[in-house]
């Protein structure tokens, strides 16, 4: 601390009793450390190529970060553009004051949008971003963003809202003087009034002036609505929300306002909030956004089936993601930040990721791979499983000779990265036979059908085989239209090794086609010959016996063109999933490409409190590091902290806790180790101070829920937890 910080500090913290001060820390944002890629790096098998790894991690990183931007915001667009379309009837009507309007101001009604949003709250705030940045760029920079934490009474509300519009202060965090704050703020008076001054006198200046000299710009509309936006509606008080709607309805004729309600329910919550006599003040109209699930669809067919990307992720890694998802917060950020932690996981623990590479940069980089890094790819699982089905002169070269393994390994990986084009494309076609079937065998999400395929050989499960059997009962309407499906997906395929599997799909569709008038006049001959054959004999005896007949040849009889052809189609379909279909986890040097340790990732994003604390209480050696804390298991060492000493020896108790026996037992275990002192006031001291440290510990371990006081017995606590944990 400098000379003047320091001064003030002492003058600053001048006080007749003692008391604790506190110093907001400067603004100045700190310089971030330069050394991330070699803390990338830090391992115990430290290996070589770390920052190109890192470089390498990070382009990975940030092409993906803009490909789920451009989605998003494609995602976005016709929830914005209805928005638009919204915001520019109610200003169109606001500016040339229509028939409409004027029965509107008569009721005094406030153009209200309903955003129904979904349940995924922690995706929001995105949605909220994109909605105001397009707002801001397109229609109306007065744009005012509520949240309900911020706004517990009307008058916080009103500072909130004024504060934003007229530009008071941008963020609060970011000021080091917190009496600024204060005084720009009661410099305004928070009225609808002087609200509705100061838009007049804004929006006059922006008619006079330069547009260089106003926050507006041309693409601002003339008069722009003032947008107030409520991002968790359900969380504001019912007070707050009928008093700022009867305000605002009562100067709605003077000032364009257009409310904004970010919902995460239903529609039915307004009127669960608001009586009638204030939602009738509302003209709702309902915005829904897409479906969290579609959202994650969309993002899975983007990020993971396609070949853009050279990482992968494994059948396990991708279920932990999509269960924590669908079981715990629908959030499609949280699924891109554990995507993300994937990434990083992958090439920090993985040296041979530095060959996870788009394929121009392949052979380069394989290439200038050193010994150590062959003798990593030798060890690799699936490369021993792959050399111990050569020959054994291939063998040889293999585990000896670097400049063949290279080689070899160059052709490896090119071979994955075609697998992973073709693979994609009959993905797609088999999804497009199986998500029409009834109970949907194979799922209905494509997500669903690409984890039963990584996870096994999907041709060898029951469910693919009842997916079979319903595919061949497919009538000739659906089974056409699913061919030029699976024709356009081949079609734009980058694989080059589908183009005699197109003109096959093309030859199934001429003939289905030559079918339909060959069978037209082969019913019409069959229904003709039975009609004749029935009017022949008219005694009940032989209707009977030619029924039976039929009824017979029916069941005997040969399969049509039709039902061949079909089961033709069906087969070969099924052939193109064993070709192409096999788990990645059977294809050589998987290992580089695809991340597979689920374990590592459940440990990230599945927290354990429970287990985490129990571990560092009972063996604070895990987290601290520190070797003088290492001890057997059934030992208490005299240097572990207080709490966790305390906490090992109530663990031996029962459900009450004798509080001067397990004051004993601590004193004793402190004790230990050290010379008994002859000195009965320093003994007394240390008695006192080993007291201080027994209740404080104790203190904490009530504080973490562990214990709690016993009215049974004024000298005793009850142990709250058991088994360990």
């Amino acid at each position: 601390m400098s000379d003047n910080a320091a001064a003030r500090g002492d003058m600053s913290t001048c006080s007749v009793s003692k008391g604790c001060f506190v110093f907001k820390p400067s603004t100045k944002k700190r310089k971030l450390s330069q050394s991330t890629a070699h803390d990338f790096g830090i391992r115990n098998d430290d290996s070589e190529d770390t920052e190109l790894r890192f470089v390498t991690c990070q382009s990975l990183w940030n092409q993906i970060k803009s490909e789920t931007e451009k989605v998003q915001e494609d995602l976005n667009k016709q929830l914005l553009d209805n928005l638009m379309n919204f915001l520019s009837r109610f200003h169109s009507e606001f500016q040339e004051k229509t028939a409409e309007w004027t029965c509107r101001m008569k009721f005094r009604e406030i153009p209200t949008a309903a955003l129904v949003l979904g349940v995924n709250v922690t995706d929001h705030d995105l949605t909220f971003r994109s909605v105001s940045d397009f707002l801001q760029n397109n229609i109306t920079p007065y744009i005012a963003l509520l949240e309900a934490k911020d706004c517990p009474g009307i008058k916080n509300l009103m500072q909130k809202l004024m504060g934003q519009l007229m530009n008071c202060y941008v963020d609060v965090d970011s000021l080091e003087d917190e009496d600024y704050v204060q005084v720009s703020q009661n410099r305004i008076r928070c009225s609808m009034s002087s609200l509705i001054k100061w838009y007049e006198s804004v929006t006059k200046k922006t008619d006079s002036e330069t547009p260089s000299k106003k926050r507006t710009t041309s693409t601002h509309w003339q008069s722009p609505p003032v947008v107030v936006i409520f991002k968790d509606m359900e969380s504001f008080t019912t007070k707050v929300l009928q008093d700022f709607i009867v305000i605002c309805s009562q100067h709605i004729h003077e000032l364009p306002l257009v409310l904004i309600f970010g919902i995460a329910t239903s529609p039915m919550i307004i009127h669960r909030l608001l009586p009638h006599s204030v939602s009738s003040l509302l003209c709702i109209e309902l915005f829904q956004s897409l479906s969290c699930k579609d959202h994650l669809s969309t993002i899975i067919d983007k990020l993971l089936l396609t070949a853009q990307f050279p990482f992968k992720l494994g059948e396990k890694v991708l279920q932990v993601l999509i269960n924590i998802f669908l079981y715990h917060d629908f959030s499609v950020q949280n699924f891109i930040k554990g995507f993300q932690l994937c990434i990083v996981e992958h090439f920090y623990s993985q040296p041979l990721s530095v060959l996870c590479c788009q394929l121009a940069d392949l052979q380069k980089r394989v290439h200038s791979l050193s010994h150590d890094q062959c003798e990593n790819i030798r060890r690799l699982p699936s490369f021993r499983r792959y050399v111990e089905e050569q020959e054994s002169g291939k063998q040889v070269a293999l585990l000896t000779t670097d400049n063949f393994l290279k080689e070899e390994t160059q052709k490896l990986l090119e071979d994955l990265h075609v697998y992973h084009e073709n693979y994609v494309s009959v993905l797609r076609c088999l999804h497009v036979f199986t998500s029409s079937l009834p109970k949907y065998p194979l799922g209905k999400q494509i997500r669903e059908l690409h984890c039963a395929c990584l996870e096994n050989q999907v041709w060898e499960t029951e469910e693919y085989e009842s997916s079979l059997q319903l595919a061949r009962m497919l009538n000739k309407s659906d089974l056409v239209t699913m061919l030029q499906q699976c024709m356009e997906i081949l079609l734009s395929s980058s694989g080059k090794e589908f183009d005699k599997t197109v003109e096959k799909l093309k030859k199934f569709l001429t003939e289905f086609e030559n079918l339909e008038v060959a069978e037209a006049f082969q019913e019409q001959d069959v229904s003709i010959s039975s009609q004749k054959e029935l009017q022949k004999k008219t005694d009940l005896y032989h209707l009977q016996k030619t029924l039976l007949e039929l009824k017979e040849s029916r069941r005997s009889k040969k399969l049509t063109k039709f039902e061949m052809l079909r089961f033709e189609v069906v087969d070969y379909i099924d052939s193109l999933v064993r070709k192409y279909l096999v788990p990645a986890d059977r294809r050589t040097l998987h290992e580089i490409l695809y991340f597979n340790t689920a374990a590592v990732l459940r440990g990230h994003l599945n927290a354990a409190p429970r287990t985490a604390l129990h571990t560092a209480l009972n063996n604070p050696h895990w987290y601290l590091k520190n070797q003088a804390l290492k001890c057997d298991g059934g030992s208490i060492s005299n240097k572990a902290p207080d709490i966790c000493i305390v906490y090992k020896l109530h663990l031996e108790c029962g459900r009450l806790i004798n509080l001067v026996d397990w004051l004993e037992a601590f004193s004793t275990v402190v004790m230990a180790g050290e010379e008994p002192n002859a000195d009965t006031a320093s003994s007394d001291q240390m008695d006192d101070i080993i007291h201080a440290r027994f209740i404080r510990a104790v203190s904490e371990l009530e504080l973490l829920g562990f214990i709690k006081p016993s009215k049974q017995k004024t000298d005793h606590v009850a142990r709250l937890t058991w088994g360990g944990c």
